[in-house]
């Protein structure tokens, strides 16, 4: 194994020209985890490490229209809270794709389960992960289509099969609310 201290990484000398310089301990420039989690699969005595989800073809593609003119959906990986969920609903199952009214914009979400730095910031401003007012205003000053009806919530650690039919549903949906573009905005 090998840690920060092992690595050299660029710098910029006295003289301005660059070179390399051993990394503080105290700090790392990147942690790769694709290195880590077959690490991980690897010291717990897996056969294979850990495969990442390739795809051959890509499920990109430029916009048939002009931004102007197309349906937006949006998809998080934060949860409904309770209290927002629509009224008579089933308790959520853990980890629970959901697709929720864009009219009926939730003012918090359930994001404590997921890893982000709660010490250098929050997730009190929903707005900041879960644009759904600035994409309306955006949609009366024509700079796009319109919202779609619905945004969309997929939960995180998720295995490969499960992400592969959440995935689908959530397409489905896309379908259905005849979304044109959809922006994947994980937390």
């Amino acid at each position: 194994m090998t840690t920060t201290a092992d690595h050299q990484g660029p710098s910029t000398g006295a003289d301005g020209g660059a070179g390399p310089r051993p990394l503080s301990q105290s700090h790392r420039n990147f942690v790769s985890y694709i290195d880590k989690s077959r690490e991980y699969y690897r010291a717990h005595g897996y056969d294979q490490p850990y495969r990442w989800a390739t795809y051959e073809g890509s499920p990109f593609t430029p916009p048939a229209k002009p931004l102007s003119a197309c349906r937006v959906g949006i998809v998080t990986t934060s949860s409904l809270r309770q209290e927002d969920r629509p009224p008579g609903s089933p308790p959520p199952l853990p980890k629970q794709v959901y697709a929720h009214s864009t009219d009926q914009a939730p003012a918090r979400m359930f994001t404590d389960d997921l890893s982000w730095d709660k010490e250098a910031t929050h997730t009190d401003d929903v707005e900041t992960f879960l644009p759904l007012q600035r994409l309306q205003e955006l949609a009366a000053q024509g700079r796009i289509g319109s919202l779609s009806p619905r945004f969309y919530g997929v939960p995180t650690e998720y295995s490969q099969r499960r992400t592969g039919e959440d995935s689908e549903r959530i397409a489905r949906w896309c379908r259905e609310d005849e979304v044109d573009v959809v922006l994947l905005v994980p937390l």
